[in-house]
């Protein structure tokens, strides 16, 4: 055995052990920092939704039992166990223990991650848990205002740590076995040995620089071989962890293109990293978001600001922005910065609600207070009045007496009227109104309605057109649709003076009934068409209290018609009439769908 042989012995021994230390170090580093980097991030994320979850609920032993059910459905959905702790230290939940246990478990202030997330900011810790008895990573993230506390979320790393200890079982047994092939077969074999390890450098160099999927061929089973099939492997199990983290970040993205709520995520210079599809939509944005400012991405100036003002502290900021374009809407901004586990600032996240139907829901709720209190107010006001007359002037005469009764009788009479009008809107829009739908007659049944007002009709002199066919049918409810008719008869009959003509009408159109009520009154002008249907809206609020009307008609005639699968529309010109057109199913809607 020649010096050379025995020198590319030792150095193919020497090269065979180096890459098995070397690539097995490299390999068990890179898959543990990629397993705990790869946890961190998921934890973080799935402990911020569990941080929104708790938001409004404060972290305190009197919330114990509710806060523990939260955590336990947390864990479910989380896929982790959940943990949250007071303010003060104390554990108000926790999935892995019993709501009746929790006094007894240690007070969590002093733990690096709950320190961490006190201090505002998201702490991690890796440790064996005294609580449960297995080594768990812990990362808690804080939970903002006054009875806030901390959210912390644990995994178990016992499967991390297997496969880490697997692989380097298979890097040792693979090192050794190639050692020994190298030094029994390097004697004679030297050019043999040399093109193996140059593929091998060759293909370590490709997973390297990301090329997951070169392999190297297995020529032989030796020791060269088992440390390819060890590298190929290495390669395979980097791509399949790749290719897992390209699904988290797809299912990533789908959560978030779904959701109701705009998300906006900076990184520390300033740039987008994340922008969902409800984002785009409230803003109206289009092309490349990812590596824009914000400012070039949704246009808004106020956001920018908040964004900056929110990656200065660690306190929420929280704005209320107005949008005109694309779509008149009000938003909610809540946006915050976010740290790594070392503390360094990763950036800020902003998330935007749409309070838009919020706002205008609030807007309908003050406009009803305040035109119910104005309507109740003068029949209350001429009641009070009158009532007080009469106890005060005993010696009033009889017809003052009567006078002053009958104007009582009449606003309690109004009083009456408005209380059951308020009461029946109320009743239709709640869904508490039971309708019984069936086929009915519409035209013997408008006949009918028509034939209870003849007399009101005579009185004013008014000409009725009844354009209703015969047999002419729809899938509703009688006594909706008679009130629906009563309502719009009785404001025709109001608002047209005498001498004047209402015509009640309907005709088939396609699946649908559509029926008119029209007359020869005064109309409505243009600008309050939008609005009639509102509750007290009034075109004209003297002539309407003077006829006894409470602003509530037309508002229960919408939810009806809407309650029965109708529709309701108005046409109008002033001076020359108005006319009400609501259609109805003509069949019961499953059958018309071809249903049973």
């Amino acid at each position: 055995m020649t010096r050379s042989q025995l020198k590319l012995m030792a150095a193919l021994a020497a090269l065979v052990l180096l890459v098995v230390l070397v690539f097995g170090a490299l390999a068990e580093r890179g898959l543990r920092a990629l397993s705990l980097e790869r946890i961190e991030h998921s934890l973080e994320a799935r402990a911020l939704l569990v941080r929104d979850l708790v938001a409004g609920m404060p972290l305190a032993p009197d919330n114990e039992v509710a806060l523990d059910a939260l955590a336990d459905r947390a864990s479910r959905s989380a896929g982790a166990r959940v943990t949250l702790i007071a303010r003060d230290g104390r554990v108000v939940g926790d999935s892995d223990v019993p709501v009746d246990a929790l006094a007894r478990v240690a007070n969590h202030a002093d733990r690096p991650e709950i320190a961490s997330a006190f201090a505002g900011e998201v702490g991690t810790s890796s440790r064996r848990s005294a609580t449960v008895g297995r080594a768990l990573l812990y990362l808690a993230v804080p939970v903002p205002g006054d009875s806030g506390g901390a959210v912390r979320l644990a995994v178990d790393l016992s499967e991390m740590e297997a496969a880490v200890s697997d692989l380097r079982r298979t890097l040792l047994t693979a090192g050794a076995i190639g050692l020994l092939a190298a030094v029994a077969l390097s004697y004679g074999l030297s050019w043999l040995t040399l093109r193996p390890l140059e593929e091998m450098r060759r293909v370590a160099a490709a997973i390297a620089g990301g090329d997951l999927d070169d392999r190297l061929p297995i020529r032989s089973a030796d020791g060269l071989g088992e440390i390819s099939n060890a590298i190929n492997h290495m390669a395979e199990q980097l791509r399949e962890r790749l290719a897992q983290m390209t699904r988290e970040k797809e299912q990533l993205d789908a959560v978030l293109d779904g959701m109701t709520e705009g998300v906006l995520v900076v990184d520390g210079a300033g740039h987008v990293v994340v922008a969902n599809e409800r984002l785009r939509e409230f803003f109206g944005s289009h092309g490349e978001a990812i590596g824009r400012s914000p400012l070039e991405v949704i246009r808004n100036a106020e956001v920018e600001k908040a964004l900056h003002e929110a990656g200065e502290t660690d306190a929420p900021i929280s704005r209320e922005i107005q949008l005109h374009h694309p779509t008149a809407r009000f938003l909610r901004l809540q946006a915050v910065r976010f740290f790594s586990g070392s503390g360094e600032r990763l950036g800020t996240v902003a998330v935007f609600h749409d309070v838009t139907e919020l706002k205008r829901l609030e807007k309908v709720r003050r406009d009803f207070v305040a035109n119910a209190s104005h309507e109740l107010r003068t029949p209350l006001a001429a009641i009070q009045g009158f009532a007080e007359t009469l106890l005060g002037s005993p010696d009033l005469g009889a017809a003052d007496v009567r006078n002053y009764v009958e104007i009582i009788d009449r606003h309690a009479k109004r009083l009456g009227n408005l209380v059951r009008d308020l009461l029946d809107l109320s009743q239709i829009e709640s869904r508490e109104v039971q309708l019984e739908r069936g086929q009915v007659d519409v035209a013997a049944l408008t006949r009918r309605v028509l034939s209870d007002w003849r007399v009101r009709f005579a009185e004013k002199h008014l000409e009725i057109l009844d354009g209703a066919p015969a047999n002419l049918g729809a899938w509703t409810d009688s006594q909706a649709l008679e009130q629906i008719l009563t309502n719009l008869i009785d404001n025709a009959c109001k608002y047209t003076d005498e001498g004047g003509s209402i015509e009640v009408g309907m005709q088939p159109e396609g699946d649908s009934i559509r029926i008119w009520v029209s007359d020869s009154g005064i109309g409505i002008p243009l600008a309050d068409q939008a609005r009639i249907f509102e509750r007290f809206y009034r075109v004209d609020r003297a002539r309407s209290r003077a006829l006894g009307g409470t602003g509530l008609g037309l508002s229960i005639v919408k939810h009806l018609v809407q309650s029965l699968g109708g529709e309701i529309s108005v046409e109008s010109e002033p001076g020359k009439g108005t006319c009400f057109l609501f259609t109805l199913p003509r069949s019961r809607p499953d059958r018309a769908a071809g249903g049973a």
